[in-house]
């Protein structure tokens, strides 16, 4: 894992210092190297930062150079299957210098152009220029496993890992996009290739980006599409099972190769255990962490991780967490780039802290949920949509229209809770997402007296995937686009990167998605009782029998209790009610004063607190 920092210009670029600088700002993602390379005429910089995890020797230092000079690449991931590309390389004539997959990239493009990228299985982020075309490329992994970030402005292209790196150069402008910030405040993030920053993008997964120096042009496109489901792929539920044990035993595996000690991240799930009884196969002595909440036993998972720690022999270690934690939400609204509202940022970091005293890589169980129906609220949808087909005619089209727009992404929100409560259910208050921020006449409050508030953020993803008749097909697909690649991951990897610690996903290994998106259908994922239903088949077979398969607790913190006085009230009271803040004070306050009543308004103050910790750090500016 590491970090990168570049530029590419159509002219000579006459400032140069700020991609060192840059490269500094995220020294954190890779502690053990640093590497600067320039053209000899100026117009293209690379800056790198390295964490050794293959091939510890200088030979894997970058930006690194392919034999013959021509093509230069700084990359951030790891590639799962370069052994078996080298191995395909070599016979086509390939010799390498170094055992690292760096070396296998610049050798694959070499022989296959930009189709290389298809053949890449793993994480990444990478920039490559070939100077025999004069053209750069950047490329994402498929599920968005690692950042890139960048600008682009009268010919000259900037992109980093993270947004910060482009950020030490204080002639760039820091205004708040009004859309970004109106889907952050609708949905807990910034979606898409949307910034919080105007003038800034984000490259999508699965996606590449092509610029000539030559002529300006830029070109984005997306290698990899998310494969449909085929029912005639689907085979019987033994076939699928047999089929599904086999792609999770290889893909951690493969992810277990590395040559500095690899942990595992055991939350007492279900993801993470099936993950931590394959890497049992598959390794000698394991290490596993787990973060421990005394005293709340809804959050607190510890007692299920102990229970597959003992069953597969880990040597285990445990971290307690406390109400001091709220100190580090400045430092965590600096590492995180954009806005984040997702508090379980705070345990990520903390067990992250934790594995890396002990371990450089380790592996968890992200992907599980929207992979194979994770969520409860699957099987709510389930009942609202039996419910709304019994209903007339006019509501059927309703139905209809909630199977092809409704996610948890704030994606006609307002409107859906108005249904689920016109229903009679109790169903409104275990959407997550949905409803949980701040509807359009709520973010028109917050912002008080400024125009032009607010925005559609509510339909910013109705056109993400392609129908499906489908319901649990299209909105699993949907939270694999987008909560996973735009809140989940960008968690996982500020987080852990912040400690200097690569995390791994086997549940994101390119053959499991395709498996789970094109082979196992809805009725194996979830329905109105259970929930990754496959999932749970494969543990019956390999987990403990003591272990509770239906229980879902999720990677949170009780931030309600903790609310209720010491450090992370003072810190939301401090912040919020700040003369300066952003926000309209006397909807804040009410916020507030509901919260202590015992109204469920502590994620929506979270997300509040942390724009305006973000807004501090990065001097942003909201018109």
């Amino acid at each position: 894992m590491c970090g990168l920092v570049g530029v590419a210009a159509e002219n000579p670029i006459p400032r140069r210092e700020w991609l060192r600088e840059g490269c500094k700002v995220i020294a954190h993602r890779g502690p053990d190297d640093e590497g600067l390379w320039w053209s000899n005429d100026g117009h293209v910089g690379l800056a790198h930062r390295r964490l050794a995890i293959v091939d510890l020797s200088a030979a894997g230092h970058q930006p690194m150079l392919d034999a013959t000079g021509e093509i230069v690449i700084a990359f951030n991931g790891e590639i799962y299957n370069f052994r078996e590309l080298r191995a395909e390389l070599e016979a086509m004539g390939h010799q390498f210098r170094s055992h690292s997959d760096t070396e296998v990239i610049l050798a694959a493009y070499r022989s296959w152009g930009d189709a290389c990228l298809e053949r890449l299985d793993g994480m990444f982020a990478l920039a490559l220029f070939d100077q025999r075309t004069r053209q750069l490329l950047l490329a994402r992994d498929r599920a968005g496993e690692k950042p890139l970030f960048y600008r682009l402005d009268r010919g000259e292209l900037r992109f980093a890992s993270e947004l910060k790196a482009l950020l030490v150069d204080e002639t760039l402008p820091r205004e708040v996009d009004r859309e970004s910030m109106d889907a952050f405040l609708s949905m807990g993030y910034v979606p898409g290739s949307r910034c919080i920053l105007r003038g800034f993008r984000k490259l999508p997964a699965a996606h590449a980006m092509r610029f000539d120096l030559a002529s300006g042009d830029t070109r984005i496109w997306q290698y990899w599409q998310l494969p449909e489901y085929d029912p005639a792929a689907a085979g019987s539920e033994g076939d699928l099972l047999d089929e599904l044990e086999q792609l999770l035993d290889q893909a951690v595996r493969r992810q277990l190769v590395a040559d500095v000690p690899v942990g595992i991240l055991l939350s007492g799930g279900l993801d993470s255990s099936l993950v931590t009884a394959m890497a049992a196969r598959n390794a000698a002595r394991l290490k596993t962490f787990t973060i421990r909440f005394p005293g709340h036993g809804k959050f607190d998972e510890s007692g299920h991780a102990r229970l597959i720690a003992n069953a597969f022999g880990t040597d285990h270690l445990e971290l307690e967490a406390e109400e001091g934690a709220a100190d580090l939400l400045p430092r965590l609204a600096w590492q995180i780039d954009e806005p984040m509202a997702d508090s379980s940022m705070v345990p990520t970091f903390l067990v992250s802290q934790l594995v890396r005293q002990h371990c450089t890589v380790a592996l968890g169980g992200d992907g599980g949920d929207e992979l194979f129906g994770g969520y409860g609220y699957y099987a709510k949808l389930l009942q609202l949509q039996q419910k709304m087909r019994s209903m007339p005619r006019s509501a059927g089209r309703m139905a209809a229209w909630l199977a092809t727009h409704h996610s948890p992404l704030g994606v006609g929100g307002s409107n859906l809770r108005a249904w689920v409560q016109a229903l009679g259910t109790d169903m409104s208050r275990d959407l997550p997402l949905i409803g949980s921020f701040f509807d359009r006449p709520s973010r028109q409050r917050l912002m008080g007296n400024r125009s032009g508030w607010p925005y559609h953020a509510e339909a910013i993803h109705s056109d993400a995937v392609p129908p499906d008749p489908d319901l649990i097909q299209r909105v699993t697909r949907l939270d694999f686009k987008h909560y996973l690649a735009e809140d989940i991951l960008v968690k996982v990897d500020r987080m852990s990167m912040l400690n200097a610690l690569e995390m791994r996903a086997p549940m994101l290994d390119r053959h499991l998605i395709e498996f789970a998106m094109r082979k196992v259908p809805a009725s194996l994922k979830t329905n109105a009782g259970q929930k990754k239903i496959l999932l749970q088949k494969l543990a019956e077979r390999v987990l403990p029998p003591e272990f509770d398969r239906q229980r879902k607790q999720g990677f949170s913190i009780p931030l309600k209790h903790w609310l209720t006085g010491g450090p992370f009230k003072r810190l939301f009271e401090e912040v919020l009610l700040d003369p300066a803040s952003t926000f309209d004070r006397r909807y804040v306050s009410s916020l507030l004063r509901g919260q202590e009543k015992g109204r469920a308004n502590e994620e929506r103050l979270f997300a509040l607190v942390m724009f305006e910790l973000w807004r501090k750090h990065y001097g942003a500016i909201v018109r």
